[in-house]
């Protein structure tokens, strides 16, 4: 059973990812990946939140497999996060590449302790 569960959120997960990726090509262009990023970043909102709420309620064993490792584990990328800042500094551009890993890496922190805030208030 977590075997499925894990399988069947990640794919749930790739799936909302690639239709983010791709309604962000559509709506902002290929110049920067703003959509990895609002990716990463939300789904760092949504693991502090879930793992501050499974953790104040000791339960959701199976929710948190299907959720945290299965969905959120498909929906956030570090992969397509590192080939994206690689291929901004391939196309000469140091400096969008340097803030899009400070801005990733920062703002995807302050989204899980703001998920985890949020969390302590339910």
């Amino acid at each position: 059973m977590h075997w499925l569960l894990v399988f069947l959120g990640g794919g749930l997960g790739a799936l909302a990812r690639h239709a983010t990726g791709r309604a962000g090509l559509t709506l902002l262009g290929p110049g920067f990946p703003w959509w990895t990023l609002a990716v990463n970043v939300s789904g760092s909102v949504a693991i502090g939140l879930l793992a501050g709420l499974f953790s104040a309620f000791e339960t959701g064993h199976y929710a948190r497999l299907f959720l945290i490792t299965g969905f959120l584990g498909g929906f956030t990328t570090f992969s397509a996060f590192s080939l994206d800042a690689l291929t901004l500094w391939e196309r000469g551009e140091p400096m969008q590449a340097g803030f899009y890993v400070l801005g990733s890496v920062i703002l995807s922190l302050i989204g899980a302790a703001l998920g985890l805030m949020l969390s302590r208030l339910a």
